[in-house]
């Protein structure tokens, strides 16, 4: 029997070399991807020889970006027919644990108490400050885990999740969810942050195999123009 792929969201860190801390199968693959490329307009000639040169050769600052949204769905079913050692998890938690690794793609990997005792510092000084005075301690900034989306052979794309909607559907008696549907809005990040090869490398891969797909649709367009000329 043949075995069909499944798409995936991988969370990693700098490199693929050290552990990879989340990854996310889709039980059932999404029915449909929706993608939506958005062109950037030119901007208007309000005077200045190189603002017009720019609208009259249809030059942009920014390449086009690309988002997608999917749906997955997620049930306990077949795991708990499976019975067994692979039933435990969900007998317990449901498929708590698949929602819980989709959320931490989230969150900024931080260590919770850290951050916390940064944020609560930072509003005490405030309050107990002076309104000229700024406070003494500020929230650090944090990075978003980095993420890739899978689908298929031809496309492995970093990505940033931009909304997450989670429809938690049934439940069991101690009220963890057994199935769930979960809208997801990912932009693709054209430009990866300095430093990360593997989101580089991922968008280098994806792109030459939509070039290689060009060119094979290039040679169809060919055969069928050269069909269309009468001998």
């Amino acid at each position: 029997m043949a075995k069909f792929l499944r798409g995936a969201l991988v969370e990693y860190g700098g490199n693929l070399l050290g552990p990879i801390p989340n990854v996310v199968v889709f039980q059932f693959n999404p029915e449909q991807l929706a993608r939506t490329i958005t062109i950037p307009t030119p901007p208007a000639a309000t005077g200045g020889t190189d603002q017009r040169r720019t609208v009259e050769t249809g030059q942009t600052a920014t390449p086009p970006t690309e988002t997608l949204t999917i749906t997955a769905h997620f049930s306990a079913a077949d795991d708990l027919g499976k019975g067994g050692a692979v039933s435990a998890v969900p007998r317990v938690f449901g498929i708590g644990p698949q929602l819980a690794a989709l959320e931490k793609m989230v969150y900024p990997p931080t260590q919770v108490g850290g951050l916390i005792g940064a944020a609560i510092d930072a509003i005490g000084s405030a309050i107990s400050g002076s309104a000229a005075s700024p406070p003494t301690r500020t929230v650090p900034r944090e990075r978003l885990p980095r993420v890739l989306f899978i689908w298929g052979l031809t496309r492995i794309l970093p990505v940033r999740i931009t909304s997450m909607t989670l429809t938690e559907q049934q439940f069991d008696f101690l009220l963890n969810p057994v199935q769930a549907q979960v809208q997801i809005g990912l932009a693709v990040a054209g430009t990866p942050p300095a430093g990360d090869t593997v989101a580089k490398g991922a968008l280098l891969y994806s792109q030459g195999v939509k070039d290689a797909q060009a060119a094979l649709n290039l040679v169809k367009a060919v055969e069928l123009v050269v069909d269309m000329i009468p001998f």
